[in-house]
C-alpha cells in the first residue's frame, strides 16, 4: 500500500517543487517516463533485442495504453551497441502503471507468445548483457511527449539527449526553473530547437539531474539551431543571471545522440 501511495504521488513532484496547480478535472497529469537501457556486447546480433521489442512488447504496452514509444540507437555519445526505450506512463495510472505491468504482461498470453525466443534465452547465449532503467517526470509545462512531425513519414530524425547534472537539490531545482518558469524552453522554440520532452529525474543514476530530448532533421539543423540559441540576447542575459549561471548550478553535462529504429513511435 505505501508502495502504491508514494508511487501514485510521484507525477505532481515537479508541480508541488515550483508552485504549480495540481491537475485537476479533466486535466491529465503530467507523464513519467521510463527510461530504460539495454547494453549489448560488442559484436552482438541486436536484431533478437528488436524482435522482441517490435513484436511482443512495444505491441502489449501500447494495448495497456502506453503511447507513443519510443526507440533508439546510439550514434554518439555512449558505447555501442546501446539502445533505449522511452515508455511513459498511462494518462490515469501514473509511475504506477509503469511499475504494475510486469504482472499485466504474463497475464498477455499475446505477449508471452511472441516474447518466447526473447524470454527463453539461455545465460550462455543472452540477448543483452545488461539493463539500467531511470523514472523521469516531466515538466507540468510540458507534460507529455511531443512526437516529430517526420515520425509519421518516416523521415530523418536525429535525437539528442541532454542530461544536466548539479551538485545538490537546489542547485537543480534552480536549472528546472531557468527552463521551466524563466523562459529558456520558449528561448529554445524560437531557435529553432524542437523539444521531444523535458523532465527531472526521480529515480536512477546522476541524481539530481534534468534530462530533456531534442530532434533535429541532420547535424548540420542541429548546428544551425544551436547557434541561434547560443547567439540569442535573451538567453546569453538568463544564462547570466546570478544565483542562475552554469558554474554555479550546473556540475556536469552529457549529450548522447540517437537514432531512431524503424517501428519507433517518436
Amino acid at each position: 500500500m505505501f508502495r502504491r501511495d508514494f508511487l501514485s504521488s510521484l507525477p505532481m513532484l515537479p508541480a508541488l517543487a515550483h508552485g504549480q496547480g495540481v491537475a485537476t478535472g479533466t486535466e491529465t497529469p503530467p507523464s513519467v517516463y521510463e527510461w530504460r537501457q539495454y547494453s549489448l556486447r560488442t559484436g552482438a546480433n541486436p536484431g533478437r533485442l528488436g524482435d522482441y521489442l517490435q513484436t511482443a512488447l512495444i505491441p502489449a504496452l501500447n494495448r495497456l495504453g502506453h503511447t507513443p514509444i519510443g526507440v533508439f540507437q546510439v550514434t554518439f555519445g555512449l558505447p555501442a551497441p546501446t539502445v533505449f526505450v522511452l515508455t511513459p506512463s498511462t494518462a490515469a495510472g501514473g509511475a504506477d502503471s509503469l511499475l504494475g505491468r510486469e504482472a499485466k504482461l504474463d497475464r498477455d498470453d499475446s505477449y508471452t507468445k511472441a516474447a518466447a525466443p526473447y524470454l527463453d534465452a539461455v545465460a550462455t547465449d543472452p540477448v543483452y548483457v545488461r539493463q539500467e532503467v531511470s523514472l523521469l517526470s516531466a515538466f507540468p509545462q510540458f507534460p507529455h511527449i511531443s512526437v516529430p512531425a517526420a515520425t509519421a513519414t518516416k523521415g530523418p530524425r536525429l535525437f539528442e539527449l541532454r542530461i544536466y547534472e548539479s551538485h545538490n537539490e537546489r542547485a537543480h531545482r534552480a536549472k528546472v526553473k531557468m527552463f521551466a518558469e524563466m523562459g529558456e524552453i520558449d528561448i529554445f522554440k524560437r531557435a529553432g530547437l524542437t523539444p521531444v520532452f523535458f523532465s527531472r529525474t526521480i529515480a536512477g543514476p546522476r541524481m539530481p539531474s534534468l534530462v530533456y530530448m531534442l530532434v533535429h532533421e541532420n547535424m548540420a539543423a542541429r548546428e544551425k539551431s544551436w547557434g541561434a540559441f547560443s547567439g540569442n540576447p535573451e538567453w546569453r542575459k538568463l544564462a547570466q543571471t546570478a544565483g542562475y549561471t552554469d558554474p554555479e548550478i550546473v556540475s556536469n553535462i552529457t549529450t548522447v545522440f540517437l537514432r531512431p529504429v524503424a517501428y519507433s513511435q517518436v
